[in-house]
């Protein structure tokens, strides 16, 4: 498992597109998860530690930020042929487990974490009204093990700011968490 950190968060790039199946069997777009305010693009999985110890704060700052006029969608790219707690059906899983309030959604060609840049569990790409990337940090000062419960919440401040005035916030702490696991051709 390597640790990796995010790049700098790239102003104004624009979201690339996708199609990815949902744990609810339906086809998503990256039009069909946007808000009205704007949308976090999250890339986890079911196995990673960094993941697991934000798991519970992730549904809890992405069913606030719907308030503020901000959709999420996770996206699921590792291999899951090495990796198989990372399968569709885990996925279900997990997604019913803590009644996801976002689509979960399945890159099992790993295209979508290329376009996206994404390089490890979780990345956050925070995204105004106009598919402008905003932010590209960590969601708090969590590792391996989750943060005291009075630590600054990074991502959602950030995502408030773009709900309010479509700009992220200049300073920005990358994300941590482990590699994405692609697939060796």
């Amino acid at each position: 498992m390597a640790l990796l950190e995010t790049p700098v968060c790239d102003f104004g790039k624009q979201a690339p597109d996708f199609v990815l199946l949902g744990v609810d069997g339906k086809r998503w777009t990256l039009a069909q998860c946007m808000g009205e305010k704007g949308l976090l693009v999250m890339f986890i999985c079911n196995h990673c530690p960094y993941v697991k110890a934000v798991h519970e704060r992730i549904i809890r700052d992405t069913l606030e930020l719907k308030a503020f006029g901000i959709n999420s969608v996770a996206i699921m790219s590792n291999d899951t042929a090495d990796y198989p707690e990372d399968s569709y059906e885990n996925m279900q899983r997990l997604a019913e487990q803590f009644a996801y309030p976002f689509p979960y959604l399945l890159d099992d060609t790993q295209e979508v974490a290329k376009a996206y840049g994404a390089v490890c569990t979780p990345d956050f790409f925070g995204y105004n009204a106009n598919f402008e990337l905003q932010y590209r940090g960590r969601l708090d000062a969590s590792r391996k093990e989750t943060a005291p419960a009075d630590t600054i919440r990074d991502l959602f401040n950030a995502m408030k700011q773009v709900a309010a005035t479509g700009n992220g916030p200049t300073q920005q702490i990358p994300s941590m968490g482990c590699s994405i696991k692609w697939r060796q051709n």
